[in-house]
């Protein structure tokens, strides 16, 4: 596929809408349908996308795989360091509504925060996934 002009223009303009979408779902989740797990997979498909039209190795140019490992890590920290404030602040674990002073922002801040961490940790794991499997067999710096 490397080859296809036409597939090759037609990723590079898409996939900045897919993420756009991924945002729209991430920040609307809380209103509606959607959220942390379903921004982060369509993260992880736009960038699937691209490593299927231009090659794992230019994939992992983009998103080299220490950002990707770093990132399974840091999403896990944010939602557990949400739980671990509301401990702090004198409520239970994932007590979102020590979090401000109004318990109604205090549920806001926390549910953004968790499903943060919820997004960054899902489409690392599945851009983990996919690098490893798509790689089986293969030089890695092929």
């Amino acid at each position: 596929m490397k080859n296809d002009l036409v597939l090759r223009v037609v990723a590079k303009l898409f996939t900045p809408f897919v993420l756009l979408f991924a945002l729209y779902v991430q920040f609307h989740g809380e209103l509606g349908p959607g959220g942390g797990f379903q921004a982060g997979v369509i993260v992880a498909a736009a960038v699937i996308l691209y490593a299927i039209v231009f090659g794992l190795p230019a994939a992992r140019r983009l998103v080299p795989d220490a950002i990707v490992e770093s990132m399974m890590a840091i999403g896990v920290l944010i939602y557990a360091g949400v739980g671990v404030a509301g401990l702090l602040l004198g409520g239970a674990y994932l007590d979102y509504f020590v979090l401000d002073r109004d318990p109604v922002h205090g549920q806001e801040r926390g549910i953004f925060w968790v499903e943060i961490g919820v997004a960054i940790t899902v489409s690392s794991v599945m851009l983990k996934i996919f690098a490893m499997f798509a790689s089986r067999g293969h030089d890695p710096d092929e």
